[in-house]
Formats: structure tokens, sequence, C-alpha cells
């Protein structure tokens, strides 16, 4: 008898292990139930200000969601100096002028910007209207934007 208790208790620690480890997986498919925290903008970003220079200034960021913070921004015709920050964790982007889209060529580019860079360029705009911009390697995922020049 002493064996057939024993074997009992044997199958029945297995089943108590299985449905253990079975209830683990299971948790363990859901994911986290937490939000993923909301992507934070600098002060300042997106405020077109005027330098003593006399050169317009903004500073956009760009994350891992495939956006441009803002994607639009207005200047005055003059001199620009644009800033883009990437406060992304993992993708690297740039940012170029769609020149057969807007109203002017603007040569001037961020031709790769890794996750936590940041650079400047400065260039010249007498047309008015919208000028397209875009990072090339996540057009497709929808990262554009425009500057537009007021007339």
């Amino acid at each position: 008898m002493t064996g057939r208790l024993g074997g009992g208790v044997r199958r029945g620690s297995g089943l108590l292990l299985g449905l253990v480890l079975l209830s683990g997986a299971l948790a363990g498919c859901g994911g986290d139930a937490s939000p993923a925290a909301p992507a934070t903008t600098a002060a300042g970003v997106g405020t077109v200000t005027t330098a003593d220079d006399g050169v317009q200034e903004v500073t956009l960021q760009t994350r891992d969601d495939f956006t441009f913070t803002p994607d639009r921004f207005t200047v005055d015709p003059g001199r620009v100096r644009l800033t883009v920050v990437n406060v992304a964790e993992q993708m690297t982007h740039n940012l170029e002028f769609v020149t057969e889209e807007g109203p002017e060529e603007i040569p001037e580019g961020i031709s790769i910007l890794a996750p936590g860079e940041e650079k400047t360029i400065e260039f010249a705009v007498t047309a008015p209207g919208e000028h397209p911009f875009e990072c090339s390697f996540h057009v497709s995922q929808g990262q554009v934007g425009t500057m537009t020049v007021r007339g």
C-alpha cells in the first residue's frame, strides 16, 4: 500500500508541477500590461526664434517612432539655422529637403544622425511656400515634414 500511495503522490506532484509551469508560460505570453512611457519633447522644440546674428533658429526632434517633432514649422524669408536632435534609442535618421517638390532648392541637409546625436545646418530661403523635408531612410513609414516660408 505504501508503494501505491507513494506512486499517487508522485503523480500528483507531477501534475502540480505541470500546472505551475503552464501558468508561468501563459503569464509570459500576456506581455507587459503597463503602458509605454510617453516620449518627451524638450522645451523650445519647434519654436522659431531669432538669434543675435539675425538668423532664424528652430530645433526639431526625431525619435524611434518615425516622426519629426514638430513635423511643421514656419519661417520668414531669410537665413535659417535648423538643428535636429535624435532622441531615439535605436533608430538612425537623416533630414533632406525634397527639392523637386518645393518652390526652391535647399541643398543643405543632415546625411546621418545616430541615436543621441544633434546636428545643425544653415541655409537661406527666399521663395514663399511649402518646402517638404523627409528622413529618406523612413519615408515609407511616413517620416516627413514641411517648412513653410511666409510670403
